[in-house]
C-alpha cells in the first residue's frame, strides 16, 4: 500500500511527563588541572535544550504538529529557559510549578566533540505535585489525537492510570515511553515502546526472535494493551500485536554519532504519525528513518518534518519498493522475511560471498541475479572467513560496513552475515526459491546446490564482468604505493 507522507500540521498530541534542561558546557581542553589529573576545560559556548518530555515535544513541534505539554517543574530559572526554549518552537507549555521542587537540571561537558562529565541537579518530585497536576488534564488534552506518557522516573508519572483513564474517555490513542520494571502500571495504553533492555528486564531474557514474539504477545495479553515497539539499536525495531503477524524494521545504516533522545524521537513520531491519520506501520516506519536521522547528530536533537520526508523517499527509493522489511537483518529475521515473501507468492533468489571491496562486477552480478526472481538475498562470510579464504589483510571493510554498503544497493532486499565457510547450513534453514553463483563452471560447482534441488529449487550459474575482482584492485593499490 502507498502511503501519502502525513499532514503534519493538522496533527496535535499531548505530552505528559519528566521535563528535563539538557545543559551543554562547550569548549577546548587543551590542559591538565595544576589541582589534580583532570582536563582543564575553556568554556566558550553554554546551550540549553529541552530534555526529556520537553525534547519529546521539540520533536513534535519540529515536525510541524501542534503540542499541548505539561509535567512538573520548579519556580526557578531552569523552568523560565525550558519554557523559552519550547515556546520558540510553539510548544503550549502547561508547566505544574512548585516553589518547593527544583527543575531537573542535566549538565554536560563537551570538548572536541567528547563529553567529557555529566552532572545531575535532580530530586524525585513528591507524589503530591503529580497529583496536583492532574488539575490540567483538561487543557492538555483539548482537541489532541495522540497521547504520550514520556516516563523518566522522576515522579511526574506516579500516577499514569489517570491519564490513560483520561484519554480513554476523550476517544484520545495513548503511547507510553516506559521506564522500571513494571509495565502494569502503563495497563490500558494503546502502544509501549521499550528498548531491548528495557523489554527483558520486564519481560525476561530474549533467546531468539520466537522467544522475543511470544513474550510480547504475554505482556500484551497480561496488559490489556494493544501494541509493542521494542526497539532494538543495530537490530532495528520489532512491532507485536496482538494476533497479527509481527512487523520488523531492520535499522538504516548511519555513522552513529549520539543516541541520546533516539528514543524521544521515535515516540514523537510515532505520535505525530499516528495523530495525523496514518496507520500504525506506516507510522513505525517513519519512526524508524528518524531515528537513524537523529542519531546521526551529535547531542539531543529533532528532526524536520522536510527533514524526515527527504530521508524517507531516498530510502524508499533505494529499496523500490514499499515493503518494510528490508536491509540488513539477522538469520531469525530473514527466516520470518522469507516465509512471508512466500506467503505473498514472490520468488526469493540467494546469493553469497565475501563482497569485500564492492566494484562494478558485483553490481551487475547482483542486477542478473535480482532478475531471476522477486526478492534478493545477499549472504556474506564473516571478518574470520574471509581471512581463511583470501588470506592476512583480508577483508578491507569489516562485516559491518560490508553489510552496509550492500543494504544500500537498490536491487538488495536482505544482506546477512553467516557463521561457517560455506553458506550450506543457512540454505537448509531459509530454502530460497533459487541460488545463484557468479563463475564458468556447471551448476554442481556451486556449493549447496545439493540442498537447493533436494527441496525442490534451482540453481542458476550468471556470468561475471572480465578483469574486474577484489584481489586485482587490492594487488593494484599495493603496487601503486
Amino acid at each position: 500500500m502507498k502511503h501519502e507522507f502525513p499532514e503534519f500540521h493538522q496533527a496535535r498530541v499531548a505530552v505528559i511527563g519528566d521535563l528535563m534542561l539538557d545543559r551543554f558546557y562547550f569548549g577546548k581542553a587543551s590542559r591538565i588541572s595544576p589541582e589534580a589529573p583532570v582536563p582543564v576545560v575553556n568554556v566558550d559556548r553554554l546551550e540549553d535544550v529541552p530534555g526529556g518530555a520537553g525534547n519529546v515535544a521539540m520533536n513534535i513541534a519540529s515536525l510541524g504538529a501542534t503540542c499541548n505539554l505539561t509535567g512538573v517543574s520548579g519556580l526557578d530559572e531552569a523552568a523560565t529557559v525550558l519554557k523559552q526554549r519550547l515556546h520558540s518552537v510553539g510548544v503550549n507549555c502547561l508547566f505544574h510549578q512548585s516553589r518547593d521542587a527544583g527543575t531537573i537540571i542535566k549538565s554536560r561537558i563537551v570538548s572536541n566533540h567528547q563529553q567529557l562529565l555529566r552532572m545531575d541537579f535532580e530530586e524525585r518530585f513528591k507524589p503530591e505535585l503529580a497529583t496536583e497536576m492532574q488539575s490540567l488534564a483538561e487543557q492538555v488534552t483539548n482537541n489532541a489525537k495522540v497521547m504520550v506518557l514520556s516516563d523518566y522516573n522522576k515522579g511526574t508519572l506516579s500516577e499514569p492510570q489517570f491519564w490513560i483513564d483520561t484519554a480513554k474517555q476523550k476517544d484520545i490513542q495513548v503511547l507510553v515511553d516506559p521506564k522500571g520494571s513494571d509495565f502494569t502500571r502503563y495497563r490500558g495504553a494503546d502502544l509501549i515502546t521499550p528498548n531491548m533492555t528495557e523489554f527483558e528486564a520486564v519481560a525476561g531474557k530474549i533467546e531468539s526472535e520466537g522467544d522475543l514474539i511470544s513474550k510480547a504477545q504475554t505482556l500484551i495479553k497480561q496488559l490489556d494493551i494493544k501494541a509493542i515497539l521494542i526497539t532494538r539499536s543495530e537490530h532495528g525495531m520489532t512491532l507485536i500485536r496482538a494476533d497479527q503477524p509481527e512487523f520488523h524494521l531492520p535499522a538504516i545504516a548511519k555513522e552513529v554519532a549520539d543516541v541520546t533522545g533516539a528514543g524521544d524521537t521515535v515516540i514523537s513520531t510515532l505520535a505525530s504519525a499516528l495523530a495525523a491519520g496514518q496507520d500504525l506501520e506506516y507510522a513505525v516506519t517513519l519512526a524508524n528513518v528518524a531515528a537513524s536521522i537523529v542519531v546521526s547528530k551529535l547531542g539531543t536533537s529533532t528532526v524536520s518534518g522536510p527533514e524526515l520526508k527527504t530521508e524517507y523517499e531516498r530510502h524508499q527509493g533505494l529499496n523500490n519498493t514499499d515493503h518494510s522489511f528490508c536491509g540488513a537483518v539477522t538469520i531469525e529475521q530473514l527466516k520470518i522475511a522469507v516465509e512471508q515473501a512466500k506467503q505473498r507468492g514472490e520468488k526469493v533468489v540467494f546469493t553469497n560471498g565475501c563482497f569485500d571491496i564492492l566494484h562494478a562486477g558485483h553490481v551487475s552480478y547482483l542486477q542478473q541475479a535480482r532478475a531471476q526472481g522477486d526478492r534478493l538475498i545477499v549472504a556474506i562470510n564473516t571478518d574470520e572467513s574471509v581471512t581463511k579464504l583470501k588470506g592476512e589483510g583480508r577483508p578491507i571493510n569489516t562485516a559491518e560496513r560490508r553489510l552496509t554498503v550492500l543494504a544500500g544497493l537498490a536491487d538488495v532486499d536482505w544482506v546477512t552475515c553467516f557463521q561457517g565457510d560455506t553458506p550450506e547450513d543457512l540454505l537448509r534453514y531459509i530454502q530460497p526459491d533459487i541460488l545463484v553463483k557468479g563463475g564458468d563452471y556447471d551448476k554442481k560447482g556451486v556449493v549447496g546446490w545439493e540442498i537447493v534441488e533436494g527441496y525442490g529449487g534451482e540453481v542458476k550459474v550468471m556470468g561475471l564482468v572480465e578483469n574486474c575482482s577484489t584481489t586485482a584492485i587490492v594487488n593494484k593499490i599495493h603496487q601503486g604505493r
